[in-house]
């Protein structure tokens, strides 16, 4: 059987996806879709990627209208949320350790859900 080996892209609608994209930049380090064939896209460091359909009327997201949540693993989650708040962004931290790792959430500036993930 022929396997998909990661995620290619992730597309989404966004009110205005310039400022969003710019957002992203400067608070996660995601680069922007390169406007030519010479620039590199975002580069993602190889890792554990969960692939999780959640039931139709989970509160996990926060708001229930929204239909995805984007979770981005990192490796200094105490730096991460220190300079997310720095920036006013407001980011809330789970309580303790979860047994695979540490998790944050907050959400862009068009109310998309984001999770935060330093695995163990």
């Amino acid at each position: 059987m022929q396997k998909v080996q990661g995620f290619g892209g992730f597309f989404f609608r966004a009110k205005d996806p310039g400022a969003l994209s710019a957002w992203y930049k400067t608070h996660l380090g995601v680069d922007p879709v390169p406007q030519d064939y010479e620039t590199q896209p975002w580069q993602q460091q190889t890792g554990p990627t969960v692939f999780a359909p959640f039931a139709q009327d989970t509160d996990y997201f926060g708001d229930t209208e929204k239909q995805f949540m984007l979770n981005f693993r990192i490796t200094n989650m105490d730096g991460m949320v220190a300079q997310l708040e720095a920036a006013g962004v407001e980011v809330k931290q789970a309580p303790e350790p979860e047994p695979n790792g540490r998790f944050a959430w907050l959400k862009d500036p068009e109310g998309n859900p984001l999770e935060l993930w330093e695995p163990n």
